[in-house]
């Protein structure tokens, strides 16, 4: 069983699409849990003042390192690690920042190994530098652009990580020809997802491929694995050439 916990000032926002489909009903049979903490539960005002404005001037509001360091210290680290040293974290602890590295399905499925992973949503201008570096909390980036805050690149990091989980997936063998490659030494690493065909056959004209319809395995296998090529060349010059490195 895996355990996110978020860092928010939006918790009612938790488990929000989280809780439909695949990923809930993993979570009503208890293969991951979710806990949403409120930061502006640890403010040192009545207000709940959670930001303040940047050291050196600029637009935007910065969340208190004070605020956001009780409520690591307080919830999410053990009392013993508390005791021992209270910037040793008992989980991981991701902050969803735009500058962080990429998550690709390699580190999804990493991420999946944990027992525990906390997650840390900004908004405004993002969090005091202070608390990332106490902590040693690691940067992850869904993108190169910028959202209003961190919930929702909250919600893609859980489903990317909860699919490399045991039991969630109904037929695991599909990861392996997904995207990107979801297993270790898959075929389909750093290549994009093949077509897919159902019924009816034929529709508007246009015609399942008829390799798909004709129960010869081997050529179907061949036949995907070529399209995954002819779609990454096309859409993903950079995947390509990772997959050229590798397959030669």
């Amino acid at each position: 069983m895996i355990n996110f916990k978020i860092l928010t000032i939006f918790p009612d926002l938790f488990p929000g699409p989280l809780a439909a489909s695949i990923t809930g009903g993993a979570l009503e049979k208890n293969l991951w849990s979710i806990e949403a903490i409120n930061i502006r539960d640890y403010a040192k005002d009545k207000r709940g003042t959670v930001d303040d404005m940047p050291y050196g001037g600029g637009a935007g509001m910065v969340l208190k390192v004070d605020v956001l360091a009780d409520a690591i210290e307080k919830n999410l680290l053990s009392e013993e690690k508390q005791h021992e040293n209270h910037n040793k974290k008992s989980s991981k602890i991701i902050y969803l920042s735009p500058r962080g590295k990429v998550l690709t399905q390699k580190i999804a499925r990493e991420l999946a190994e944990e027992k525990e992973i906390i997650l840390l949503c900004g908004r405004y201008e993002g969090v005091d530098q202070r608390v990332l570096d106490e902590y040693e909390i690691e940067e992850i980036s869904i993108g190169d652009y910028v959202l209003s805050g961190g919930e929702i690149a909250a919600f893609v990091l859980i489903d990317a990580v909860l699919r490399n989980v045991e039991g969630v997936l109904g037929a695991e063998e599909s990861l392996s020809e997904e995207s990107f490659g979801a297993k270790e030494n898959s075929q389909f690493d750093n290549l994009l997802e093949y077509p897919h065909y159902t019924r009816p056959q034929e529709w508007r004209g246009r015609e399942v491929p008829d390799v798909l319809t004709s129960g010869h395995h081997k050529n179907i296998n061949e036949w995907r694995k070529e399209k995954a090529i002819e779609i990454t060349k096309k859409n993903r010059p950079d995947l390509f050439e990772k997959f050229s490195k590798t397959a030669g």
